[in-house]
């Protein structure tokens, strides 16, 4: 029987006040057959994964509408759109709540005298009062009605249910009074200046969500909007969205690269910060690879296109961060299911405050009952459960987006998470604390010749071979300057070397025991290394030793991460002697050598079983099994082929130091969402008994309330500012 498919999308959702919305909406959506939805109220959409034959995406959307809410497809309108749309949003709010200060201030001025104690002195008439309140009750006020009716028909709760109540009571009981001449004490300033204060609230709420994506935004302002094209050998500027796979395109000094290709002539140096992490520029030469976004910074390069537009690096980091930006921390469950249950626990509390400051004030009587609706109508809206909801993916929104900027892209919040735990880190040898190529480390030249001379002989010879000796021969005499000449009939040896005549002399390059040397009974510091040996008719002219360096950094990094409380054990197919000089040099004491790729994720699976959180940092490709066997595993980004699939976390630096700046990202994440939820929790746990107390006007409640998500979000927003230590 073939297994059912399954889809994964993103549904943008319109309604959503508070985390009861979320939640709700979370819990409606899960009930569908074959649906796993997860919502999250800072970004405002919905990440379902659903099975085509159980439910379609008609029934999806239309289940979203019974909840009260609305959804539309993520792709019905361009990025461009989306944030146009939410600038008017944001300036129709700003217009609102404008006008609504304006009528409610002549209101609040009736506070005056009341704070001087003449409690009952009113300047105002009522008859005016009432026609100031009533547009902000209902026109500035219609969306706490709109969004409660829209919760209560779908079977649940929300913020909206909690201001609409609140200010209702006041308002009409306002009414009342004004109407049947009962002589109390009319509280429209009340319900006035909690709609505005609740509408100012939303609107700075509103514009620091649209700060937590600015680390999105501004990765894809990296993208350049024109780009220089060769047609019929001449540049002509286009569109970047019009570029094609095959296109050869011009990058000028200070231009930024508009594709992912292959640099096919020209030299220069790029700029990649804003895509790595790395501050230092890199040069480029023909053959190397570039990437979309990187900015030019001297020469011209000829760049011939193999991605472009949404399938380059560029888009794919923008993609996956924002998927993770949607997901949900486990810590996240806790605020989650108390805010499923909080606002009836409220409305409950306030029923219970008016009737205990009602049947004990003595007597019942309208003074009585003025008194002791007051004290509900505060407990109605100073019990926002805004702050709760928006506390955990606010932090990991701008956390993820930063980690983003430094070259850290993190799968997940669970991830992220876990990252924050890590106790043991495992750590593959080659390409990930080695520099994943061999390099020239001692030469040993015969007596009579000339170092330099051996080297440009054997440079010679191997010209004409791609072995990675080879290439290791050719590199060190790039490095050191060394010209070569040409070679003649050059032969390759299967497994044991090359042949080829130089400069008139018949020269062999190869193992050892090929030529009969005994290099590879050498001893010391390059035991571990591999020899070559040089040879020509009269005898050996001298050996070479490579071995694969310790990347600078990973010495620093180590330390880092010991520094950090985390240990680490290095996991290496290699050689024993190998394995220990790598291990000495980095400052890693336990290592282990000859371990095949499955026998990796078995040492992993023991480390765990230890009671560790374990870690587990490697290329991607030789170390899945270890990778998919580890709490958190880490992809080290290789050469020109990164692996943004291998890892829950992929570092875009092939640098240890950025295991260290994930860690210490994930930490700083965890420690803003403890804050977060800490302020919710303890802002409710204290307002909650004062308003029921009475110690709480309406009015510094409401205040009280828009604040508590505004500090929210802004203590998030100081993630921003984060730098790795």
């Amino acid at each position: 029987m073939t297994p059912a498919t399954t889809k994964t999308i993103e549904l943008p959702i319109a309604g959503m006040t508070c985390a009861a919305c979320s939640a709700r909406l979370e819990k409606v959506l899960n009930r569908l057959p074959g649906v796993e939805a997860q919502v999250n109220l800072a970004t405002e959409k919905a990440r379902l994964r659903y099975t085509p034959d159980s439910v379609s995406l008609d029934e999806l959307l239309a289940a979203v509408a019974k909840a009260g809410f609305s959804a539309s497809l993520i792709g019905e309108t361009s990025r461009a759109e989306a944030k146009a749309r939410k600038a008017a949003e944001y300036k129709h709010e700003l217009r609102v709540f404008l006008i609504a200060a304006l009528l409610t201030l002549p209101l609040l001025a009736q506070m005056i005298p009341m704070l001087a104690g003449a409690h009952h002195v009113e300047w105002m008439p009522g008859w005016l009062q009432w026609l100031l309140a009533t547009p902000v009750q209902f026109w500035a006020g219609k969306r706490f009605y709109t969004g409660a009716w829209n919760s209560l028909r779908g079977g649940g709760a929300n913020m909206d249910v909690l201001v609409a109540l609140g200010t209702s009571a006041a308002y009409f009981f306002s009414v009342a009074v004004l109407l049947f001449d009962l002589g109390g004490h009319v509280y429209f300033e009340a319900s006035a200046a909690v709609v505005t204060l609740v509408r100012l609230g939303k609107l700075l709420e509103v514009r620091a969500k649209s700060r937590t994506s600015s680390a999105i935004e501004q990765l894809i302002g990296l993208q350049p909007r024109n780009a220089w094209v060769e047609r019929n050998g001449e540049a002509v500027e286009i569109e970047t969205a019009r570029l094609q796979v095959g296109d050869v395109v011009r990058v000028r000094a200070g231009e930024r690269v508009p594709v992912d290709g292959q640099v096919i002539d020209g030299a220069s140096s790029l700029d990649e910060s804003l895509l790595t992490g790395e501050s230092l520029p890199v040069a480029k030469h023909a053959g190397d690879r570039v990437h979309a976004g990187s900015q030019n910074l001297d020469g011209l390069l000829r760049v011939q296109a193999e991605s472009v537009g949404a399938q380059t690096q560029l888009m794919e980091i923008v993609r996956l961060t924002e998927a993770a930006q949607g997901s949900k921390a486990p810590i996240q469950q806790l605020a989650d299911r108390i805010s499923g249950i909080f606002v009836p626990a409220v409305i409950g509390i306030a029923v219970l405050t008016f009737l205990g400051w009602w049947l004990t004030s003595g007597e019942l009587t309208l003074n009585t009952f003025t008194q002791s609706l007051i004290p509900a109508v505060a407990v109605l809206v100073i019990a926002c459960p805004c702050a709760l909801g928006l506390a955990t993916p606010t932090a990991v929104m701008v956390g993820l987006g930063r980690g983003a900027q430094l070259g850290i892209l993190v799968r997940s919040a669970e991830a992220l998470e876990r990252a924050e735990k890590l106790s043991l880190l495992a750590l593959d040898k080659t390409g990930t604390l080695t520099e994943g190529r061999m390099a020239l480390v001692a030469a040993e030249p015969a007596p009579g010749v000339d170092e330099n001379e051996l080297l440009r002989l054997a440079a010679a010879l191997e010209q004409g071979s791609t072995h990675p000796l080879a290439i290791a021969v050719l590199d060190a005499a790039k490095t050191r300057g060394i010209a070569y000449p040409s070679v003649a009939g050059f032969e390759n040896i299967g497994g044991q070397g090359v042949t080829g005549s130089v400069e008139g002399r018949a020269l062999r390059l190869g193992t050892p025991e090929w030529l009969q040397d005994g290099a590879n009974s050498v001893s010391g510091p390059h035991a571990a290394a591999t020899w070559i040996v040089l040879a020509d008719a009269s005898g050996i002219l001298g050996r070479l030793a490579f071995a694969d360096r310790l990347r600078p950094t990973s010495k620093d990094a180590i330390a880092r991460l010991q520094k950090l409380g985390i240990e680490c054990v290095m996991l290496t197919g290699d050689h024993p002697d190998a394995a220990k000089a790598i291990a000495e040099q980095a400052g890693i004491k336990d290592w282990r050598a000859r371990v095949k790729p499955q026998e990796k994720a078995a040492a992993v699976a023991s480390l765990k079983a230890a009671g560790k959180v374990v870690g587990m940092a490697g290329d991607g490709v030789n170390d899945a099994p270890a990778l998919a066997s580890a709490d958190v595993s880490f992809g080290m980004a290789t050469g020109s082929d990164i692996a943004l699939e291998a890892a829950d976390i992929t570092l875009m630096r092939s640098d240890l130091n950025n295991v260290a700046d994930a860690v210490e990202l994930s930490r700083a994440v965890m420690r803003k969402i403890r804050q977060n939820l800490f302020l919710a929790f303890f802002y409710n746990v204290l307002a909650l008994p004062l308003a029921a107390a009475g110690l709480l006007n309406p009015v510094i409640a409401g205040a009280a309330m828009a604040l508590s998500s505004v500090s929210v979000v802004s203590n998030a927003l100081l993630l921003k500012r984060w730098r790795p230590k």
